[in-house]
């Protein structure tokens, strides 16, 4: 019983909150995601869903 105890509270002394390292790289991938989502959202603002433009001048100008 005793050799159980002891083996629980080794156990119990690996567990613990996992560690998260953080890396430049992800934190870069984490803006450039975020900034997509904006620009794309805010053109869906200032256009509006479904904006047909039929003058391909327009565009060119």
């Amino acid at each position: 019983m005793a050799d159980a105890l002891v083996q629980i509270e080794a156990a119990r002394g690996h567990l613990g909150t996992p560690t998260r390292k953080s890396s430049a790289l992800a934190l870069l991938g984490a803006a450039a995601l975020a900034a997509t989502a904006t620009v794309l959202l805010a053109g869906v603002i200032v256009l509006g869903p479904g904006v047909v433009i039929e003058d391909p001048t327009a565009i060119e100008g």
